[in-house]
């Protein structure tokens, strides 16, 4: 199955300018072992305290802000106390040279098993603030061909192919939205630990001077930006990366908001688990990440109820209404192909949308305990099942292809989980937990009622 996720023109979110009052600084720690509240480990550097959150430099090389309650009584006191009280963890013994050696480092987070993935406290607790680590949005030359129209530049994790020379400063500027936007989703409790394709070595994003040349490579009309699963290739114009053309030097708009690259980048950091899930995740999510507050770099995560009011002020300023709304029930187990002969116009596109990120927020932070937890359960089952085709495709009797078909033996057998959305349907047993539609349909109702907004 191919999927292609289209951003569209003109549904963006509101992201309003925002300071931040400085933390308080204390001397910096050594890494060390932090025990969460629910007894689970994971490594970090104490960076300050503001209030009744405390900042760490997580071992992923992230700087994340997260509630003092969220840790053991004694790392809160530590914590509170300031670096002095703080002891470093023995250290480890130095761990042999990595194969990839060169290629971008991928953020070792909690999830599912795999190697070199850390403690789940850290996966499973939301971030106050997630801020692009300085050092992964550097930038690094590749190929210069004006002849070919091909410009190559690396930041740690991206590899941007663009039709003309971009001067450094503005290079790094996109790459931060990029990289900020990986760190976001690998800090996200959703246990998605984003990682660059091992044969490519790089994400890939494809940067084009005109729609033109956007449209002529597969970008679909009316779309802002495009990423395929069939190549692993994130496509955008110029345009909605806010260049313009002064002289013959490329420059970032003053105005210019990345609601679209943070939509897209989204889509990008889940692509192994794109094929099992139904529409309105896929979408919803994207459209979650991309209402959190953000600006230079760094997302104020913790700030999602803002963020959520701003998007339906935003939406509904656009004659979005809720009250045109399909049944939540009905909205979950939508299908594929249902959703895009539903998409047939703008309107109608800008509800399915909008729709789905409030399924999305009420999974994250309405549901339940209020913790996301069955919405972690339901993404450890989509894992679990990414996992399992993982294996299948690592078989060396497995044959795959690079528009993305495979072939196999007769006597291997197909892991038992579907790879399609028919999977993620499946397990909205996990979400329903025991409800019907018109129970769930009410609670989310409710959900919303409690933070002040009327559905």
């Amino acid at each position: 199955m191919i999927l292609q996720v289209v951003r569209r023109i003109g549904v963006s979110v509101l992201l309003v300018a925002f300071s931040l009052c400085a933390f308080a600084q204390q001397p910096a720690a050594a890494m060390r072992v932090w025990t969460a509240a629910n007894g689970q480990k994971f490594q970090a550097k104490f960076v300050g305290v503001e209030g009744e959150n405390v900042t760490l430099l997580l071992a992923t090389g992230q700087t994340s802000k997260f509630a003092l309650n969220l840790l053991s009584a004694a790392d809160q006191a530590a914590a509170r106390g300031g670096a002095a009280a703080i002891p470093a963890f023995p250290p480890t013994p130095a761990a042999a040279p990595a194969a990839n050696v060169g290629k971008p480092a991928a953020p070792p987070v909690a999830t599912h098993g795999k190697p070199g993935a850390t403690p789940a406290a850290k996966a499973r607790a939301w971030p106050a603030t997630v801020e692009v680590p300085p050092n992964s949005i550097e930038i690094t030359l590749g190929e210069q061909d004006a002849a070919k129209r091909r410009y190559v530049y690396k930041s740690q994790s991206f590899e941007f192919v663009s039709q003309d020379k971009l001067a450094g400063s503005v290079m790094k500027e996109i790459a931060r939205t990029f990289e900020a936007t990986r760190a976001l989703v690998s800090s996200l409790p959703w246990g998605i630990a984003p990682t660059p394709p091992a044969d490519l070595g790089f994400y890939q994003a494809k940067l084009f001077v005109t729609r033109e040349d956007y449209f002529a490579d597969g970008g679909p009309v009316n779309s802002g930006g495009v990423y395929f699963s069939k190549d692993r290739i994130f496509r955008i114009p110029f345009l909605s990366l806010g260049l313009q053309l002064q002289g013959k030097t490329w420059f970032k708009k003053a105005d210019y908001r990345g609601d679209t690259l943070v939509h897209e980048v989204t889509h990008q950091m889940m692509h192994d688990f794109l094929p099992f899930l139904p529409k309105w995740f896929i979408e919803g999510s994207a459209e979650y990440t991309e209402s959190l507050p953000y600006n230079a770099g760094r997302f104020l995560a913790g700030s999602h109820a803002r963020g959520v009011k701003e998007y339906i002020a935003n939406a509904t300023s656009h004659r979005t209404l809720t009250s045109e709304f399909r049944p939540f029930g009905e909205h979950i187990a939508m299908k594929r192909d249902n959703w895009e002969s539903l998409s047939a116009n703008s309107h109608s596109q800008h509800l399915l949308y909008f729709q789905s990120y409030l399924l999305v927020y009420f999974f994250c932070h309405l549901d339940g305990d209020g913790k996301g937890t069955r919405l972690m359960k339901y993404l450890d089952a989509i894992a679990e099942a990414r996992d399992e085709w993982d294996k299948f495709f690592k078989n060396p009797l497995v044959k795959m292809a690079k528009d993305g078909s495979y072939s196999w033996p007769s006597n291997i057998p197909l892991p038992a989980a579907k790879r399609d959305e028919a999977f993620g349907i499946e397990k909205l047993s996990i979400l329903f937990d025991g409800r019907d539609a018109a129970t769930l349909e009410k609670e989310i109702r409710e959900g919303f009622k409690k933070i002040g907004i009327k559905l």
